[in-house]
């Protein structure tokens, strides 16, 4: 593991990168509030993916300032152009770094951070590869929803019936191929015995599937 520096516009995002060998694939993290890289959640679903030969980069969306700043205010937590901003930025500073610019690329997003993740990805359809989205907002996305051509896994807890609702909603707006998963018997952050492991998994056959890993074309 690397960490990284990704400058994004007047910001400096910190970031932790992960290639296992001949890895061609990275999948880039958008967390949502009150969330980081150093997220126990989002590390455990990076193992996994490292595991399945898939490479990660969990990055702080927000900076220290900025994080501090929303803990009070919620402020930037529902702000999805700046978290998309950032997550393109993300997506840009790969393409320019010797080892990671050919890989191919795709985004796991979560709660807030899944609205980035569909928005970015309209933005760049050229890099984004494929999606997955944990309990995530997807409806947040609004305009940028028909706009995604990446092949999108929407994963929700079955307890957590609102964001179920918003996530068929989502779906429902959708032009690409997409799938909703419901876990059930989760909650919203997965806590559940064996819940999280779920998720780990159907984003790793996610990811590999589309995007692949190495050897996989």
């Amino acid at each position: 593991m690397t960490e990284v520096h990704i400058p994004a516009g007047h910001a400096m995002l910190l970031g932790n990168l992960t290639i296992p060998e001949n890895s061609e694939t990275l999948l880039l993290f958008a967390h949502g509030s009150g969330s980081s890289r150093h997220s126990p959640r989002n590390q455990f679903v990076a193992r996994t993916l490292n595991r399945a030969g898939l490479g990660t980069l969990l990055f702080d969306l927000l900076t220290p300032e900025e994080e501090a700043l929303d803990i009070h205010t919620r402020e930037h937590r529902f702000n999805i152009s700046l978290l998309a901003e950032r997550l393109v930025h993300a997506t840009k500073w790969t393409r320019k770094q010797e080892e990671t610019r050919d890989v191919r690329i795709g985004y796991f997003g979560s709660s807030t951070g899944g609205a980035a993740a569909l928005v970015a990805a309209a933005e760049l359809p050229q890099d984004a590869g494929a999606i997955v989205s944990r309990g995530g907002r997807p409806d947040l996305a609004g305009d940028a929803l028909p706009k995604v051509h990446a092949p999108t896994l929407l994963i929700v807890g079955g307890n957590d019936d609102i964001v179920i609702e918003l996530n068929e909603m989502a779906r429902d707006q959708m032009r690409c191929e997409v799938k909703l998963e419901i876990i059930p018997g989760a909650t919203h952050l997965f806590e559940e015995p064996g819940a999280l492991e779920k998720v780990a998994k159907l984003a790793s056959g996610w990811f590999l599937k589309h995007i692949g890993s190495s050897g996989a074309h």
